[in-house]
């Protein structure tokens, strides 16, 4: 039985030990390409009234209490989430917001776990009116996430919400961009239109008589 105890204890400081020197740090992106203007694409995150329509985790928890606090958008903008255990409790505060093309977030999580993490969106502008956005979250890990990090890992847990949230970002800014577009050819339409002719029935009056 001391051996066994012995040997049990070697093989948890060896354990302690290798899961120790796994990586401090952890960093996860996701990319995809949006046919829509920047500046469209990144009003849809600059606003966090603006999330339930792309989120991921907003449909997660149907009675989500949501808190918004200062400016409705840029620094300072801040959003306060408490939901099932599916979403939890956490809170997000835009710390750089430089329209159209990059975007800080600080990202709290309160409950069931505490946590503090960076996520960043950068978006570049494409050929014909198209944006690349990519989506990137990275942290700190401490020992049990460490140890966590043995059977799983952020990007089999989040990798997949990610990708659902970017394919909604797509769908709902070009949507967006789609009526803009309208919008401006109908406008110019209009304008280039010629004056309406008169009425049915009534005439143009002659010009006076020199």
């Amino acid at each position: 039985m001391k051996k066994f105890l012995l040997f049990l204890l070697i093989a948890l400081a060896a354990l302690a030990g290798f899961i120790a020197t796994r990586p401090a740090e952890w960093r996860l992106v996701r990319s995809t390409t949006i046919e829509a203007p920047p500046a469209v694409v990144f009003a849809n995150l600059d606003d966090f009234r603006r999330w339930e329509a792309w989120s991921p985790w907003e449909k997660l928890d149907p009675n989500l209490k949501r808190t918004f606090e200062g400016p409705s958008s840029g620094v300072g903008a801040s959003y306060h989430w408490i939901g099932n255990e599916n979403v939890g409790e956490g809170r997000m505060t835009i710390t750089e917001s430089r329209a159209p093309g990059h975007l800080a977030i600080r990202l709290e999580f309160i409950a069931p776990f505490a946590a503090t993490n960076e996520t960043v969106f950068t978006l570049a502008p494409d050929i014909a009116e198209t944006t690349s956005v990519d989506w990137a979250m990275s942290g700190r890990n401490n020992f049990v996430a460490k140890a966590m990090g043995l059977v799983t890992d952020v990007d089999a847990l989040v990798g997949a919400d990610f990708e659902q949230g970017l394919g909604a970002l797509k769908e709902v800014s070009e949507a967006q961009a789609v009526q803009a577009a309208d919008a401006q050819r109908a406008a110019a339409a209009a304008a280039a239109a010629p004056e309406s002719a008169p009425p049915a029935g009534e005439e143009t009056p002659a010009p006076a008589a020199p």
